[in-house]
């Protein structure tokens, strides 16, 4: 397996709500938050990469929403998550 499916799986493992879970809201937030580290990451190398800025931005937008979600389904869920991923808000 190579270094990002590792990555990917014990993020699955660590917020999955059970067994078999990739779906719900905290494994997507978790998982897009790792992708957007990522991505700043190469944007920081790469200053003018202009294309993949445009993707961070929506990968933001996206993990915005889905984190509005949660806070309207379950204020208890968002909080903590909110405080194990180290986010604003």
């Amino acid at each position: 397996m190579t270094k990002l499916q590792d990555d990917k799986e014990k993020i699955i493992t660590k917020f999955a709500q059970h067994k078999g879970d990739t779906g719900s809201p905290e494994v997507q937030i978790a998982l897009l938050s790792h992708k957007i580290q990522k991505l700043s990451g190469h944007l920081d190398i790469n200053k003018k990469d202009n294309h993949s800025r445009r993707g961070l931005l929506k990968v933001i937008a996206k993990r915005r929403r889905i984190i509005n979600y949660l806070q309207k389904l379950d204020l208890k869920r968002y909080k903590k998550l909110i405080k194990e991923l180290g986010l604003k808000k």
